[in-house]
């Protein structure tokens, strides 16, 4: 009998656990998420329950950051039907508003032919945009394309001023900043690595 109420309550318990309303996400929590990399991670931890106000927000309220995780849902599948095609689609509107993420995504994809035909100097378009923006992950993807011959040397000196005056607790990170920063070096005028040691703000 006891076992039987037991069961019973944990039953309700887990009951309650299901129907409790999973909460939608500001647009400064996606935004996180997303530059983390954990946005998908978390709708099926959500037990895709918020698909049809993720599609609204993206499709009728056209917020970037709801466009770029309802383009990588339909992208890949996530709690949805996969389409590719326009799952690529919300990306690019994503990136046309300006969203980092959303461009640095377009132009890893471009630039590995993931999803779209590569394309490396569309990589550097895209990359450029959310480099300038300050959004390290872009500019070290940025460097990598130049070192390897894409993009123009006028562009160089501006990858390495990012570069020099980026900030980063991760020591590998850190490491990867010093070896693209020699390899520019390489690539570039003394003269020009010298106006690219200038600080940030001048």
């Amino acid at each position: 009998m006891f076992t039987a109420a037991l069961c019973m309550l944990f039953s309700v318990s887990v009951l309650s656990e299901e129907l409790k309303a999973v909460q939608l996400y500001t647009q400064d929590e996606l935004i996180a998420m997303i530059n983390k990399n954990t946005h998908l991670n978390r709708v099926v931890a959500d037990r895709c329950q918020l698909v049809q106000d993720i599609e609204a927000h993206a499709e009728v309220l056209k917020e970037p950051a709801y466009q770029f995780l309802w383009g990588d849902m339909l992208a890949w599948g996530v709690c949805v039907d996969a389409d590719p095609k326009r799952g690529i689609s919300f990306m690019r509107d994503a990136s046309e508003q300006g969203l980092p993420a959303a461009l640095e995504q377009m132009g890893r994809y471009y630039a590995k032919g993931t999803l779209v035909q590569q394309d490396k100097q569309r990589a550097v378009f895209y990359l450029r945009e959310a480099a300038a923006m300050g959004f390290l992950k872009a500019q070290l993807e940025l460097a990598q394309l130049f070192v390897d011959g894409y993009g123009s040397p006028y562009d160089y000196e501006d990858a390495y001023h990012w570069l020099y005056n980026a900030v980063t607790d991760d020591k590998a990170v850190h490491q990867q900043i010093a070896s693209y920063l020699g390899q520019l070096e390489k690539l570039m005028h003394p003269k020009a690595v010298r106006n690219a040691r200038r600080p940030m703000d001048s």
